[in-house]
């Protein structure tokens, strides 16, 4: 409202009629009413700004590898090595635990530059409940068909192709409707009953990402997000393929680096969690800050950070919305695990 256009407002006032006086106290109030909304709007802006700046322990986050257990440690590397073309990187055992574990992957796992897969063998157990809670991992690599003719040939199952399928556009990023895309994929599983999905494509670490089941999607994605330090790479609905919905979170592009996605389908209301699936492990700067960062985000601490038994490397343990276990590598530590000799 311009009150230059007005000399006098008590002249208006007074020469007015009552209902040019409704009029005019109602654009003061809307007009003071939306200035003080767009000042709140920005103070609440710049305050996400500042809030977004802000340096947190989970800063320096990196994927690490993913853990579970097999019954057949030998013949489950084998596979790994000659289906997929792993490296076994690490091998280790620890007989006052009676445990042992391999790690394979497609590089060194130093930095954070290569994810890779942990295999643990508890002594003497030969067999696991999987669960559905953990949907399994995907790989990206240069030829498939080759790969499919020796699944079984060492004890896996092809379950599904070679085939192309066509993807629709993600919501985040927001694509046009009428994206497309097609890529030659296979479903498998591995001699323990792992799932794996390979899609046809030259990848420099060809390990894309780890898929868990969650039973509510938006608590899921704030817990990654506020206690782990994740970002949001992208959302895309499965409709009409499949009544799911899928998000990948992670710490680095989603094209280069290893990333967890996590799965949501509309009609399950429970998850089988099984006794196989372990957790993953994410290195950090510091386990004793990064706890401390966790439980002011409002989450459990389900270990106190500190050395592991046998091995020295601190640690620290949280666990998400539906149970799944997320292990804090102290990045210094790591490093020395990964030195020659040790």
């Amino acid at each position: 409202l311009n009150l230059k256009k007005f000399k006098n407002l008590k002249m208006f006032r007074s020469n007015s009629s009552p209902l040019s006086l409704v009029i005019l106290s109602l654009l003061l109030v809307y007009s003071f009413s939306f200035v003080s909304k767009n000042v709140i709007s920005f103070k609440n802006s710049m305050k996400f700004q500042r809030m977004s700046m802000t340096s947190t322990p989970m800063d320096k986050n990196k994927m690490l590898h993913v853990v579970y257990r097999v019954g057949n440690l030998e013949k489950t590397i084998e596979f790994y090595k000659n289906v997929f073309g792993m490296e076994l990187l690490r091998h280790r055992d620890i007989p006052e635990d009676k445990y042992t574990n391999a790690f394979l992957g497609y590089g060194t796992e130093s930095e954070g530059k290569h994810f890779s897969i942990e295999l643990t063998y508890n002594y003497g157990v030969d067999s696991y409940t999987l669960g559905d809670g953990f949907k399994g991992i995907s790989l990206e690599l240069p030829n498939i068909r080759k790969a499919s003719k020796k699944v079984e040939e060492l004890g896996g199952e092809v379950t599904f192709g070679p085939e192309d399928i066509e993807y629709g556009p993600c919501m985040i990023p927001d694509e046009p409707i009428t994206k497309k895309s097609i890529a030659t994929v296979m479903k498998l599983k591995d001699p323990e009953g792992y799932g794996f999905e390979a899609t046809e494509r030259v990848r420099r670490d060809p390990v894309s990402k780890v898929c868990l089941s969650v039973l509510n999607l938006d608590v899921s994605v704030a817990f990654y997000e506020k206690a782990l330090g994740m970002k949001v790479l992208y959302k895309r609905s499965n409709v009409p393929r499949e009544a799911s919905m899928v998000v990948g979170l992670g710490y680095g592009d989603a094209e280069d680096s290893t990333i967890l996605e996590l799965y949501y389908a509309y009609t399950v209301e429970k998850i089988e969690m099984g006794d196989a699936y372990g957790q993953i492990a994410v290195s950090t700067a510091d386990v004793y800050e990064a706890a401390k960062h966790v439980q002011e985000a409002g989450y459990n601490v389900t270990r106190e950070p500190g050395p592991v038994p046998g091995i020295g490397t601190k640690v620290t343990a949280l666990r998400d919305p539906d149970g799944f276990k997320i292990v804090l590598v102290d990045e210094e530590d790591f490093e020395k695990e990964l030195a020659p000799g040790v």
